[in-house]
């Protein structure tokens, strides 16, 4: 059974998730949160596997709420998803540096929206590769050009490669026909990293990537 959280400042809104989620077999809300505080409460004591996560909250916003839930090593297993309004607003970007394992817009199709849960519940990101490519354009703009941080010294330099490409978008499959490996091998790589890097999921490995200067933004033309 899949536990989820929700945190919106909005009744109607949690209402019309409760009803969507608690209708599937092996979803269930355990709890609800109507400000940014009470999501991180609610999370230490209800320890759920996904935070639906609001973003303009009062006294604390989904943001910073998310930032202290993610930097809990209590809470290591709690995957927020940040809910925003447009695919690609400052929130998502803020919302990832935050250690988000994704992001929903508000008028997701309710499949979609269960879909997206059950794949942040089973660990992965909720970033697809379509959704990734576009985020880096945007993402890539904003990066500062910083020299090469020493946490890339942990790396070997196939899973610099790796980490490089899965910021470029790739899926596991499409690593493993650039590098001419197995799936297996690819997500073995991915795995590696990820763990060096005590990265939550794919979505911080794209995050490091830019910021520790593995990966250049491209010119923006």
């Amino acid at each position: 059974m899949i536990k989820v959280l929700l945190a919106d400042d909005q009744p109607l809104i949690r209402m019309g998730l409760r009803a969507l989620l608690d209708s599937e077999p092996d979803i269930e809300v355990v709890g609800e949160a109507a400000d940014g505080g009470q999501a991180v409460e609610r999370a230490a004591e209800l320890l759920p596997d996904v935070v639906l996560m609001d973003v303009r909250m009062p006294v604390l916003d989904g943001i910073e709420a998310t930032r202290r839930i993610a930097g809990d090593p209590r809470l290591g297993t709690v995957r927020v998803v940040i809910v925003t309004m447009f695919e690609l607003d400052e929130y998502v970007f803020r919302g990832l540096r935050a250690g988000a394992s994704g992001f929903l817009v508000k008028d997701t199709d309710p499949a979609q929206l269960l879909q997206a849960v059950r794949v942040v519940a089973a660990g992965d990101s909720l970033l697809s590769p379509s959704v990734t490519r576009r985020l880096i354009t945007e993402y890539a703009g904003r990066t500062v050009d910083a020299p090469p941080t020493p946490e890339l010294d942990v790396l070997t330099d196939r899973e610099r490669e790796v980490v490089a490409l899965v910021a470029a978008g790739l899926s596991n499959q499409e690593i493993a026909e650039r590098m001419v490996v197995s799936p297996a091998t690819a997500k073995t790589h991915v795995s590696r990293a990820m763990t060096k890097l005590s990265a939550r999921d794919r979505a911080q490995l794209v995050v490091f990537a830019f910021e520790s200067g593995l990966v250049r933004p491209r010119p923006r033309h």
